[in-house]
């Protein structure tokens, strides 16, 4: 069992970093992938206690390119003390605070008063995100539940009358793939799902990421569909991109993703990414 995108408290995911590592305890190979911070990686990597390969992670929303959706980087196994990629962060935070208090604003134009103390303790001191918004909107009975309350107020397509969805701040891709470099990481696309389904899209369009810098994809997700999972196998292999699997997990937040992925011969399939990440380790050393 493997999985390399895992969301914990620290930022949207219900479930505190030492538990995670607790319940991944077996698991071949895990990261840690919270968005836009390592706030949970060390209480992850302690808990972890030796078992198995563990990794510091992160997921970043960056620029996707004209024509395509959502694009997320994962940087696996990077090194969360890295003085570029703490500047880094710090610049997607801030973007991250404007976009809450716009969101905040626009709960205040459609008659709905959040008190920005009262959301800030949903984050628990952690990255304050949309999942903190639709669980207090649950609360205090806006939504019977956080899929309803997503659909109603916090994305694009949500009904205008109802819309609070706020863009933010995405830095260009190949500025990330830097950043995930130089702090000895590997550059993964997660969920390219969400980024096309078009193949012809999709191989097009990592073959430029790749020769910005982009290492691999998350060709094995948990929410992917058979056609899709072999059109990311697919197009990784003509393009010589590693491959990754993870489940996305949330906790309570998305109850219907569990925690950790099977797949064929795990050594063989984690061996290219492991090259690629003492590749990136030593040179962030050199």
């Amino acid at each position: 069992m493997i999985d390399l995108h895992v969301h914990s408290t620290a930022s949207d995911g219900t479930v505190p970093p030492a538990v995670l590592a607790a319940r991944g305890r077996g698991f071949s190979v895990m990261a840690l992938t919270d968005h836009d911070n390592c706030d949970g990686v060390e209480e992850f990597l302690a808990a972890a206690d030796g078992d198995g390969v563990r990794l510091a992670g992160i997921e970043l929303s960056v620029e996707p390119g004209e024509g395509y959706g959502k694009f997320h980087l994962l940087g696996l196994g990077i090194d969360s003390h890295n003085g570029g990629l703490k500047s880094f962060l710090r610049r997607i935070l801030d973007g991250r605070n404007a976009r809450n208090e716009r969101i905040l604003e626009r709960f205040a134009e459609i008659g709905i008063a959040i008190p920005p103390d009262e959301i800030a303790t949903y984050a628990h001191g952690e990255v304050l995100a949309r999942p903190h918004f639709a669980r207090w909107l649950m609360d205090h009975g806006r939504a019977a539940d956080v899929k309803t309350a997503f659909l109603t107020y916090l994305t694009p397509a949500s009904p205008p009358a109802t819309n609070c969805y706020v863009t933010r701040y995405h830095p260009d891709p190949g500025e990330a793939f830097d950043i995930i470099h130089s702090a000895g990481g590997v550059a993964v696309m997660a969920h390219p799902r969400y980024w096309t389904k078009d193949p012809t899209m999709l191989l097009t369009g990592l073959e430029r990421l790749k020769a910005r810098g982009l290492d691999g994809i998350e060709a094995i997700y948990q929410a992917n569909e058979p056609g899709e999972t072999i059109d990311h196998l697919r197009a990784a292999k003509e393009l010589g991109l590693c491959v990754t699997a993870g489940s996305d997990f949330h906790g309570a937040n998305k109850p219907e993703i569990t925690l950790g992925m099977e797949v064929d011969d795990e050594d063989a399939f984690i061996a290219p990414f492991l090259a690629r990440l003492e590749h990136w380790r030593g040179a962030a050393e050199r």
